[in-house]
């Protein structure tokens, strides 16, 4: 079976995730500390009690959900001898799960992922005063629509394609405003429905330019290894195993499109038949199911899934 493994982004996160990773492995447990240690936070602690608005907050949600990834991934090495050189052919993660597929395959420390998470979501939330700029999914319609409704709806503003997830699911970001001509636009050229997305800040699209230079800054100052198997990279949906163009890529990715049904293809097409989903939540497996039907997945997050996936192994 050739599998890839693939790592959730910002949404998947909720109070209570880990916590019973933490209670049944001690590998699990002793990944949160670590992070904690980096980050000089009890970030585990949020995690497993919350309040969920503090864990929300983007600076908090990006490393938490990388260190749920993280430690479902080191579990499953305690656990029952995974290897990733033998074991997948790709890894690859969704905006901020890309930090977790690199740290996955020894690019970077757990320790550098968890600080340069917390930079991102900082910068990322710094970068546009709350209100000013907002993100909308485009339900039922396909990228070149998307963007086409974008580059009108723009009229002087910023409004640009961020996400094309799945067939049928494309999000837009930019200023506010243009936001909301978007929805208006769509709406008239009989898209199903337009939904506001509950975010803090326009993610992917031009308006993050100041994060995208503050990440510039921090990856230079950090050791970046080769992989030790194909990172396949959003902004160009192909695989990339050069420190060099994997620093590149991760800083045009805080204003480029996440071309996550791209990506998804392009693994199949190189011979992926199963992506497994390793962290919080299950919106991968699921955006894989409509991106192709033949392409299985499956997630694992608990105790119980690691018990059965590990059969697979």
């Amino acid at each position: 079976m050739t599998r890839a493994f693939v790592f959730p982004g910002q949404g998947s996160q909720a109070v209570g995730m880990g916590r019973e990773l933490a209670q049944a492995f001690e590998i699990a447990r002793l990944t949160f500390e670590e992070v904690d240690e980096a980050l000089s936070q009890r970030l585990s602690r949020l995690m497993f009690e919350g309040p969920e608005d503090e864990l929300t907050l983007t600076e908090n949600a990006q490393p938490a959900l990388m260190a749920v990834s993280v430690a479902v991934l080191r579990v499953l090495k305690d656990q029952g001898g995974l290897d990733l050189r033998r074991h997948a052919t790709f890894v690859a993660g969704h905006s901020l799960g890309e930090y977790s597929a690199l740290c996955a395959a020894g690019t970077f420390s757990l320790a550098d992922t968890a600080r340069l998470l917390k930079l991102r979501g900082r910068s990322m939330q710094k970068a546009v005063p709350v209100g000013r700029g907002a993100m909308a999914a485009l339900l039922g319609a396909d990228p070149e629509q998307a963007q086409a409704i974008a580059a009108e709806a723009a009229a002087g503003e910023v409004c640009a394609v961020a996400n094309d997830n799945a067939v049928g699911q494309v999000v837009i970001s930019g200023h506010a405003t243009a936001v909301d001509r978007a929805i208006a636009l769509a709406a008239g050229r009989g898209l199903k429905r337009s939904v506001k997305l509950p975010v803090s800040a326009p993610f992917h699209c031009p308006l993050m330019q100041p994060a995208a230079d503050a990440m510039a800054e921090a990856l230079e100052a950090v050791s970046v290894a080769a992989p030790e198997v194909p990172v396949v990279a959003n902004v160009t949906a192909a695989a990339v195993s050069d420190p060099a163009e994997i620093r590149r890529l991760l800083v045009e990715q805080v204003t480029g499109m996440v071309r996550w049904r791209e990506s998804v293809l392009y693994m199949k097409e190189q011979g992926v038949a199963t992506l497994v989903e390793l962290g919080a939540g299950k919106v991968l497996a699921g955006l894989a199911k409509r991106i192709d039907k033949d392409v299985a997945a499956t997630s694992v997050g608990t105790p119980a899934d690691v018990e059965s996936f590990l059969k697979t192994l």
